[in-house]
């Protein structure tokens, strides 16, 4: 291109100053600059929404370069393509003339490719008697060869800024995962701590991963998110620290108490309670299941009330833990729906719901009543309320729930993974007791 050569558009399209800037850009490529014409398209791909073009266009942007006729664009060869609309059209997989003429507009307008209009607006190349090209009119790619190098730039920094979405993307799901199973295991194993509060904080924290998010956008929610895992992590490894603690001092009490063979304590926890129950039964040969548990023997004084949602209760088998009623209503909102007055404010509320809930899903009396005396009244009442929650999931109420009744007296079944995974399925959703 000729130094100070301006040329204008053709008919009505008006001139403008990025066009002017465009060409003056186009006169500063550096002598015996080359650049592949496909690695360059590629670049441009990579640096799309920078440039600020698009998809269609680069469709348009790919059919003029068919035209060029070497693989290395250069000041040597050439700079300007001339095909026709209806060539254009067919190399651009058949697009309309009117849609073309549109994102030629757009090429133009990003600075990608020029206009050299002919006086008639033709596209066409004057050729010598040697058949080399003298002048042509048409769409010169010299902006690409001028920008060459800013082009390149901004596709390797495209590419560098997804590979760190894409970290990052992998960095917050595995945090999300840790911290959901984590608090999971916490309330599993019954480890003190404020387990609403902190699952309440991580509902919040999800509730702000933007559906489209850039790098910058999760930074500060993974931040956030690995905070609160170690805080999660730390109050874990403090239990296992007092669980190792209590250990070594229990094992030296039973030294000293194992002496006596005899010693009731060398009994285990379970089968105690199964010494109980039959102590009692023998003492009433007529005694239902509800009059045999009423007669069990109770844990010792000091711990928490049921009242509180935390504590086992005690005619529960000796592995299943009860878990808070907030927790469980969080997990299970439906059932609110059964119970007095459409609401639940206590654990005689939900196992009053959970009798209405049993009758409606065609759970036997006798099952249900087999669930109480193996798991304990309230984890009963929680698993019904877990069945109605996954609804029409499962096929046999009845027989589901005497399955879990027979793995709970086995010590093969747990509440709390079932509780988590309706909670993580109800998510922001579900309804609180009030």
């Amino acid at each position: 291109m000729e130094s100070g050569y301006v040329t204008t558009p053709f008919g009505r399209r008006p001139m403008s100053l990025g066009m002017l800037a465009s060409q003056q850009l186009a006169e500063t490529i550096e002598p015996g600059m080359k650049r592949s014409k496909w690695k360059l398209f590629r670049a441009i791909c990579e640096a799309r929404p920078a440039l600020g073009v698009t998809d269609r266009a680069l469709t348009v942007l790919d059919a003029l370069l068919t035209f060029y006729p070497d693989d290395e664009i250069s000041e040597e060869k050439g700079l300007i393509v001339f095909p026709s609309n209806a060539q254009l059209s067919l190399r651009a997989r058949g697009m309309t003339p009117a849609t073309l003429r549109r994102h030629l507009a757009v090429l133009v307008e990003a600075g990608l490719i020029l206009r050299k209009d002919s006086p008639n607006g033709k596209r066409y190349a004057r050729r010598d008697r040697a058949g080399a090209v003298g002048e042509a009119f048409g769409f010169s790619v010299a902006p690409l060869l001028a920008r060459a190098v800013e082009i390149e730039s901004l596709a390797a920094q495209a590419v560098a800024d997804r590979e760190l979405l894409r970290v990052t993307r992998e960095r917050l799901t595995l945090c999300r995962r840790d911290i959901s199973k984590l608090i999971a295991a916490a309330l599993e194993e019954g480890v003190s701590g404020d387990w609403e509060g902190i699952s309440a904080m991580f509902r919040a924290l999800l509730a702000r991963i933007p559906r489209v998010a850039t790098a910058e956008d999760l930074a500060p929610l993974l931040d956030e998110m690995g905070l609160l895992r170690a805080e999660v992590v730390n109050m874990l490894e403090r239990r296992i620290k007092t669980k190792k603690i209590d250990a070594n001092e229990s094992q030296i009490v039973h030294h000293k108490q194992n002496s006596n063979p005899d010693s009731a304590y060398e009994l285990e926890p379970s089968f105690e309670t199964k010494q109980g129950e039959k102590a009692a039964a023998d003492k009433d040969p007529n005694a239902g299941p509800s009059d045999e548990r009423r007669l069990k023997p109770q844990k010792p004084s000091g711990g928490m009330s049921n009242r509180t949602g935390g504590a086992a209760d005690p005619s529960a088998g000796p592995s299943l833990k009860s878990f808070p009623l907030g927790l469980v209503l969080q997990a299970c909102p439906s059932i609110l729906d059964y119970g007095p007055g459409g609401c639940i404010g206590n654990w005689r509320d939900l196992m009053s719901a959970a009798v209405v809930v049993r009758s409606m899903l065609g759970v036997s009396p006798s099952a249900y009543e087999e669930a109480c005396s193996g798991m304990g009244p309230e984890n009963a009442a929680t698993v019904i309320a877990c069945i109605l929650e996954r609804g029409g999931h499962i096929n046999s109420p009845g027989g589901y729930l005497r399955n879990l009744t027979r793995r709970t007296e086995r010590g093969e079944f747990a509440i709390g993974p079932m509780l988590m995974a309706l909670v993580r399925a109800n998510g922001l959703t579900a309804r609180h007791a009030s």
